[in-house]
């Protein structure tokens, strides 16, 4: 029986590692045909440049103005409301039914397909709100997006604490907010800091509901405020990749490159805060 165990837990880990290893190798043919598609583009007028119907003359200026935009508008609502709602949740909300209803439909929206935002976000933001295409469609509809998963994350976080912590200061006199505050949500810093660059990243890459709001395929402007109209990287690949001409597809692999330059940077820089707080946690 011991063998036959044995046996089995070996051939599923021969199954995963060769799972693994194709993913790696489709994930690797995929960037080297990108990158032969694509770096020949890679000019200084490719970033100086706005959309063209004309394929040496097209550039990302806007796509790129329009996607900063977007993330900071998102983050600087995300982050704060999630990490609080998540700190309520396991610090200070009541042990009650309701609590649980609460929890189990976050768990449920974090599933949910982004298109399914995109129509909530046509219908709250764009209508009833009266926001139009602009940035603040755009940020408030990836917030709800990515909520979830802050939410999620956060909690995991905060329960990762020990107990000891709590109860060293509550020995020493400390209140709850300052508990909850001083104690528990630094030493949580690390595992939310992990959390948020997994939520941001996504709302970097997404499409779907930022076209079901009505964001725009071709802007030939910068955006200067948060009623304007804009447009995002994966919208304008998205854009170029369906032109029928060759010379777009190589394009859309150059704006690929750059919309992978731009995740690796912001999870780079996001993972050398989360080493830092984790530093002054130790």
């Amino acid at each position: 029986m011991v063998e036959a165990r044995y046996r089995k837990q070996r051939f599923f880990l021969v199954l995963c590692r060769s799972v693994t290893f194709a993913a790696v190798l489709v994930l690797s043919i995929l960037i080297i045909h990108i990158l032969l598609e694509g770096v020949s583009y890679l000019r200084w007028d490719f970033f100086t440049n706005f959309p063209s119907r004309f394929p040496h003359k097209a550039g990302l200026k806007s796509a790129l103005y329009g996607s900063a935009w977007v993330i900071s508008m998102t983050a600087l609502f995300s982050v704060p409301l999630g990490v609080a709602s998540a700190l309520y949740l396991e610090e200070y909300a009541p042990k009650k039914r309701y609590i649980n209803w609460v929890q189990i439909n976050i768990l449920n929206l974090a599933g949910t397909p982004s298109i399914v935002y995109g129509l909530l976000g046509l219908a709250i933001f764009v209508r009833f709100f009266g926001l139009d295409r602009s940035l603040w469609s755009g940020s408030l509809t990836l917030t709800l997006l990515i909520l979830p998963v802050i939410i999620i994350s956060s909690q995991e976080a905060i329960r990762a604490v020990p107990d000891s912590i709590r109860h060293a200061a509550y020995s020493v006199g400390a209140r709850k907010f300052q508990v909850a505050f001083g104690q528990v949500l630094p030493a949580a810093l690390p595992g939310i800091m992990t959390g948020l660059i997994l939520a941001i990243s996504r709302a970097v890459g997404e499409t779907a509901p930022l076209i079901m709001i009505g964001a725009l395929s071709y802007v030939a402007f910068v955006p200067e405020g948060p009623w304007d109209s804009f447009t995002s990287l994966p919208i304008q690949i998205y854009n170029w990749a369906g032109r029928p001409q060759a010379a777009f597809h190589g394009i859309a692999g150059a704006g690929i490159i750059v919309l992978l330059v731009f995740l690796f940077v912001m999870n780079f820089g996001a993972v050398m805060v989360r080493q830092r707080f984790q530093r002054y946690r130790n």
